[in-house]
């Protein structure tokens, strides 16, 4: 591009927007084409769902990054995502433009512009999951693409204190998935909680990162602590021997919310994503 034609050129405003989805009829976050191509495997994700309403509503072509990739059937409450724009629209349009355009699984919750510098990805100093287990003789009919299901008594006490053996910044090799692509496997995890309210017994994790699976295999492993199966000591050992064979199997998508990522207060977001 020439001097001239970059002056020409509309000035690009970032934008930062929350996404709430639905992950049940979804083969995760991350489209599976190349932007603006059709997914020729018939997989929908969110993220090209997504992009099509943005695309919409801009008259133009608009790619998103997000915060965390989630994998096929898990939820998101608050995916944070940031995109670029040469087009002016207001805030108002960007929210409920895309969300009409969007299928009944997925919405945008709110939309602010921000600095250029800001990255969805790369600017967030934590991510939260919640993993909710509904604890009883019966599955579950209502809600039920929102719960994993244990017919077996839990001890939810003993899981909490399991748990607490993995704060820190640790090698965790032992509930990484085969197939996570990241460097390396250190994550620092900040927060575990396991709490119990009636049948639901749920897991609240945040880390500055997460491996691929890293939630679902913490929570695959703390069952078998909460069924008596394994001791709580066991999960500080797993934790030691960095072994995915020997730990517990990775629980099931349909209990695990992406509730989202949050930031330094210097890029003026919403609360709910602000440390």
């Amino acid at each position: 591009m020439t001097a001239a034609a970059a002056a020409d050129a509309p000035p690009v405003q970032r934008y930062a927007l929350a996404v709430e989805y639905d992950g049940s009829n979804f083969s995760g976050w991350q489209r599976l084409n190349r932007a603006g191509e059709p997914d020729l495997r018939g997989e929908p994700t969110v993220q090209a769902a997504l992009e099509e309403a943005l695309t919409f509503v801009a008259g133009t072509r608009i790619d998103t990054v997000c915060a965390g990739r989630t994998d096929a059937g898990v939820h998101a409450s608050g995916q944070v995502v940031h995109f670029d724009s040469p087009v002016e629209r207001d805030l108002r349009g960007w929210v409920l433009g895309a969300t009409s355009r969007l299928p009944s699984d997925v919405c945008v919750r709110w939309c602010v512009p921000v600095d250029g510098q800001f990255h969805a990805r790369f600017s967030a100093r934590a991510r939260r999951y919640r993993y909710r287990i509904l604890n009883r003789a019966v599955r579950p009919a209502l809600n039920r693409q929102y719960l994993s299901w244990e017919r077996r008594p839990l001890d939810a006490q003993a899981m909490h204190r399991a748990a607490q053996l993995l704060l820190g910044e640790n090698d965790f090799s032992a509930f990484r998935t085969v197939h996570c692509q990241a460097a390396h496997a250190r994550r620092e995890l900040q927060y575990i909680h396991v709490g119990r309210e009636d049948d639901i017994v749920e897991v609240e994790v945040q880390a500055n990162a997460f491996l691929h699976h890293m939630v679902r295999n913490i929570v695959g492993s703390l069952l078998m602590v909460g069924r008596g199966e394994q001791r709580e000591a066991w999960i500080g050992e797993l934790l030691a021997g960095r072994d995915r064979t020997v730990a517990g199997p990775t629980a099931p998508s349909a209990g695990l919310v992406f509730v989202g990522p949050r930031y330094p207060a210097q890029w003026r977001l919403p609360a709910e994503v602000t440390l």
